[in-house]
């Protein structure tokens, strides 16, 4: 473990200072690589998940471990996305003049070796390999037990990538061990390698990285997201929104966990928004009006309102107005992603003010959630918490900044 920082420090030093036509050509061949080596990460990917079925790990777990040619071909389309990114390294984000004729700018470095912590997502190592590279920065990558054939088969294709485009190897590593001596190591900085952790996981895994990490941390706690149904919402569009935003894909963190329907809306829109979600798969846990709206609506506990899923159920209640619902919100949610449904821009625009979370949306569905879909090319993470990045993490978040002045000679006075 030692070594591996080591070897990741001094692959930052190199990479900070790489062009951008050299990071650029290296992700371009790690996507081709990826593709090239899609029949060893499916093999390694049915391991997995074979072990996991075997072990009796949740639909939602497997579907997040799970690897296809689809998620395979989106990983590589991810890097090339991100080659196509602007460079952040080096970008001069202010500058100005004194009035003793200093010149100042404030300039974007990397941070210098990530620690990345998750499980049972495969798809990180591509995706986290990615970005650190595209920002200059070194990555130690350390996966689930899990998923560990899937990690070591997708960062081979990385690592022939860096080969070939000329690259320190060190700059993406991974941490070939399932024991819990090596997460407590990067926790302590191996040895000052180490500038921040990354963790991205269940809440024990978050917990432990809180309690335990000597270095910063860019958390990401639980999704326990909203859609609020506004008493001016279309219905047809609340409908699709909501189907959406539950049911695209259960286990990822931007899927909807709680289903707020305005009062005033209840009348045309409670009954069917809970029957097009039963009749999806669907279970659904609500309050008094949810159940007596649907007789196949099972009884919502206080637990509910602040549960995340992460699997076909999600909870509903009805609300008297906006302040109600954004009061509900804030009580129960975990400031990740919330969103309203409504033709009320007066409404809307309130919402996405006053709602304290990561990411707001009008109008669509919680799912877009995701760094590719903000355009930065892919993600590391949603930051829900306010030190440095919120929201997804992408290559400009995995960046700090230093000062650089220029002068002529200026002396300060004793």
């Amino acid at each position: 473990m030692r070594e591996i920082g080591r070897t990741a420090r001094a692959a930052a030093a190199k990479l900070a200072l790489a062009s951008a036509d050299a990071k650029n050509g290296a992700l371009l061949t790690m996507a081709a690589m990826l593709r090239n080596f899609h029949e060893q990460i499916l093999i390694a990917n049915a391991e997995d998940v074979d072990a996991a079925r075997k072990a009796g790990r949740l639909p939602y777990f497997i579907d997040r471990l799970t690897l296809n040619p689809a998620r395979i071909e989106a990983m590589a389309k991810g890097l090339e996305d991100i080659a196509e990114l602007p460079d952040p390294v080096g970008e001069v984000i202010a500058s100005w003049t004194r009035p003793n004729g200093l010149v100042i700018e404030r300039v974007r470095v990397p941070l210098g070796v990530i620690g990345m912590i998750f499980e049972s997502r495969p798809n990180v190592t591509a995706d986290a390999g990615g970005l650190c590279l595209k920002s200059g920065n070194a990555v130690i990558l350390r996966g689930g037990s899990d998923g560990l054939a899937s990690t070591r088969a997708i960062h081979a294709a990385m690592v022939a990538g860096l080969r070939q485009a000329g690259l320190d190897e060190a700059a993406i590593q991974i941490v070939d061990r399932a024991d819990r001596e090596a997460v407590g190591m990067m926790l302590a900085g191996l040895d000052g390698a180490i500038d921040v952790i990354v963790p991205r996981g269940g809440k024990s895994l978050v917990a432990r990285v809180q309690q335990e990490a000597r270095v910063p941390v860019f958390a990401h706690l639980d999704g326990v997201n909203h859609v609020y149904v506004h008493e001016a919402a279309d219905p047809e569009m609340a409908r699709a929104i909501v189907l959406n935003a539950k049911m695209r894909r259960t286990g990822v963190c931007g899927a909807a966990e709680t289903l707020l329907v305005d009062e005033a809306a209840a009348p045309a829109n409670l009954a069917p928004l809970i029957g097009a979600l039963i009749e999806a798969g669907c279970e659904v846990r609500g309050d008094a009006a949810a159940r007596a709206a649907d007789a196949r609506v099972k009884p919502a506990s206080e637990e509910d309102w602040g549960t995340e899923y992460l699997e076909a159920i999600i909870a509903v209640k009805t609300v008297a107005g906006l302040e109600a619902a954004m009061a509900h919100i804030a009580r129960y949610g975990s400031q990740h992603t919330d969103a309203i449904v409504t033709e009320d821009d007066a409404a809307a625009e309130r919402f996405l003010r006053e709602v304290d979370s990561a990411i707001v949306l009008h109008n669509a569905s919680t799912q877009f959630a995701d760094g590719g879909e903000f355009g930065m090319g892919a993600e590391i993470g949603i930051a829900t918490g306010r030190f440095h990045a919120r929201g997804p993490v992408g290559a400009e978040q995995l960046t700090s900044f230093k000062y650089r002045v220029r002068g002529t000679g200026q002396l300060r006075p004793v």
